[in-house]
């Protein structure tokens, strides 16, 4: 029986979600999510994966480990809430930072701090990690938040945007830079090394230079207007002392971000801050670490990872390109040159010291993550026993394209299911991707087509305008066009997937979340050519969600103060007159990007207007749904409502929203 046809054997699969290579090059330390035994949450442990033999896990905990690396020692660090027993007082209810030796035996907390510690990195003896610090005296730090707690104060005075993230808060507390000295069984010599850090270190990336004697760190400062500048500073690791690497009017310097070997010099991603007639661009930058005199590299390839060559004279990036997601190799001062040539999609880079390899997670569109070996020069890849065995998949992944109505190419994947054929054509779901500047490229845990294909549906994944892996020219056709441009592309590539024998354009239906979910609720306003949309945490009425979205200076840089003409000309909720479409609306209450206040608003509009619709609410999920209970619930419901209009089935309500 396959694991995409009962959606509870699918949340079960295991994941592979991060990657590190030991210093000595003989073993690699990985992240691994599987379903608990309660089935009602997923659970992470650490797995060893061997360079030349099996996987074994390493940590058994209840409450699970994340952000795994090695000391040069070659001990396995990580962060986890489980209980110190060596602690009289309990279990901690915030991450900690933990040590596994080497030679094995068990683990030992050597940090903790009142407000838990989130990312660390390490050079020789030295430990640099993140925590959030409540403002006040360190000394009485652990108090005032008891005080805080006993009080039943949740309280936030805010006196800067942004106050709120994706799907979490921020505040009352910051984040702050602590550094540390390995010694024995606990980190000697902890120290902060940002006490006037403030909202400075939010969303933050840093890394350690090889010796261990600076950070270098993203570091924000807010502007008037509610607006913000990312640089790059180094902070001294024995006294604290911050200087500015580089800063530069217009632009953000952020992670993905690496010190080169020798120490010398810093690559990063400069993002540039757009405007209404100026897109959104990404590229590889590369400086020296002490002038901060640096140039951009590799242009029209957003980097989504970097890694030095251990000879510092060049780095390996990860770019989206063409429906996939390769590797890269890119020589200062000279041009790109791609290492894999299959159709996947890679990440967490991991170069060997020697430089014969690179080690990283292999995925694609048709399997999910594990560990693979890119032999260097010629690119060869090899995958390695992985933790998680990749399920199998049924149905076939064919890549289509189209000609848009300016001449300019669109391409994607088709996911045809087993037994489609000129003689039983398989109903047709069209999936546009979120973003909006993204790709399908890559392996989706919360928007599989291989479920839908287990259920019959062929499933395109186009990449129209604003997809990134395109050259820059496809991200400014969409911008500031969003609806009208992306409908176009999305039209000329559905009308060569309907063109094939093997596919039901009779039966078709559209779905997408986040801006795809802005697309399939502008899709219903102005197509006739469904029979079902599908809209998942959509922006509904644009001028509303200006304000209350959790990034309104990054959406108004785009479009303008609210109520100007492009709100009027792109908000979906102009279309309500013209939707005919039966329409499955889904949100969480919990997402900020996308406020839920655009679903209740669609939801209201779709009643008043009585067009046929349903809404799926999760009041404890985000922009994303990811408690496996309620990831069956939402693969259930759409089946569901598209078996239902699609194919005309009757309606059946799903046992797990009954």
């Amino acid at each position: 029986m396959s694991a995409f046809n009962d959606i509870r054997d699918y949340v079960a699969i295991p994941r592979v979600l991060s990657l590190k290579l030991s210093p000595d090059g003989s073993r690699l330390v990985s992240v691994v999510q599987s379903l608990n035994p309660d089935g009602k949450s997923f659970g992470t442990a650490l797995w060893a994966i061997p360079v030349d033999g099996a996987p074994y896990r390493l940590t058994r905990s209840a409450k699970g480990e994340s952000s795994a690396d090695f000391t040069a020692a070659g001990d396995v660090l990580f962060t986890s809430a489980r209980p110190d027993p060596t602690v009289k007082d309990g279990e901690e209810e915030v991450p900690a930072l933990w040590l596994l030796p080497r030679e094995g035996g068990e683990a030992r907390q050597i940090a903790n701090r009142p407000g838990g510690i989130g990312a660390f990195k390490t050079a020789g003896d030295v430990v640099v990690f993140s925590a959030d610090v409540l403002t006040g005296e360190e000394s009485t730090e652990e108090e005032r938040r008891k005080a805080r707690k006993d009080a039943g104060i949740s309280a936030i005075l805010h006196e800067g945007y942004p106050v709120r993230y994706w799907d979490h808060d921020l505040g009352p507390g910051g984040p702050r830079l602590f550094a540390g000295r390995l010694s024995g069984d606990r980190l000697a010599e902890v120290r902060d090394l940002t006490p006037d850090a403030g909202r400075a270190l939010v969303n933050a990336s840093f890394d350690l230079t090889p010796d261990g004697a600076a950070v270098v760190s993203t570091w924000t400062t807010y502007l008037p207007g509610g607006q913000q500048r990312t640089d790059l500073v180094a902070i001294d690791v024995a006294t604290g002392e911050r200087r500015t690497v580089v800063t530069e009017e217009g632009q953000d310097f952020t992670g993905p971000l690496a010190v080169s070997p020798d120490g010398t010099k810093v690559a990063a991603a400069r993002d540039r801050h757009t405007a209404l007639d100026l897109s959104a661009r990404t590229e590889l930058w590369i400086g020296d670490l002490a002038t901060g005199q640096g140039q951009t590299h590799a242009p029209d390839l957003f980097p989504a990872d970097v890694a030095w060559a251990p000879d510092s004279a060049s780095v390996y990036i990860v770019a989206d390109h063409q429906g996939r997601r390769p590797a890269f190799l890119v020589p200062i001062g000279g041009a790109a040159s791609r290492l894999t040539r299959d159709d996947d999609a890679y990440l967490a880079l991991n170069p060997a010291a020697d430089g014969r390899s690179v080690y990283a997670l292999r995925s694609s569109v048709s399997f999910p993550a594990g560990p693979a070996r890119i032999d260097l020069p010629g690119g060869q890849v090899t995958d390695l026993p992985s933790p998680a065995e990749r399920p199998e998949v049924k149905g076939t992944l064919t890549e289509i394209s189209a000609t848009a109505d300016d001449g300019a190419t669109i391409r994607g994947w088709l996911v045809l299911p087993e037994g489609a054929s000129a003689d039983d054509p398989a109903p047709f779901m069209l999936w546009i991707h979120g973003g909006p500047v993204a790709s399908w490229n890559d392996w989706q845990w919360r928007w599989n087509p291989w479920i839908m294909a287990e259920h019959g549906y062929a499933v395109l994944l186009p990449d129209p305008c604003l997809s990134t892996g395109y050259g820059q020219r496809m991200i400014d056709r969409g911008w500031g066009d969003w609806g009208p441009r992306t409908l176009a592309d999305l039209d000329a590539i559905v009308d060569v997937a309907l063109a094939r024998p093997d596919v039901d354009g009779e039966r078709a239906g559209a779905m997408g979340g986040s801006y795809g979910g802005y697309m399939a609720s502008w899709v219903a306003g102005h197509s006739d050519r469904y029979k079902a949309v599908v809209t998942h945490a959509s922006l509904w009425n644009l001028d509303q969600f200006a304000g209350t979205t959790d990034a309104a200076m990054y959406w108004q840089r785009e479009f303008g103060e609210p109520g100007s003409e492009r709100y009027a000309k792109l908000s979906p909720h102009h279309g309500l007159k013209d939707i005919r479409t039966p329409m499955l609306v889904i949100h969480g209450d919990k997402d900020y990007r996308v406020p839920i206040g655009e679903a209740l608003r669609l939801w209201w509009d779709l009643q008043r207007s009585e067009v046929e619709s349903k809404f799926l609410y999760f009041p404890d999920e985000n922009h994303w749904i990811l408690k496996p209970g309620n990831a069956v619930a939402w693969y259930e419901t759409v089946l569901a409502f598209l078996a239902q209009h699609v194919l005309g089935q009757e309606w059946k309500r799903p046992d797990s929203v009954a």
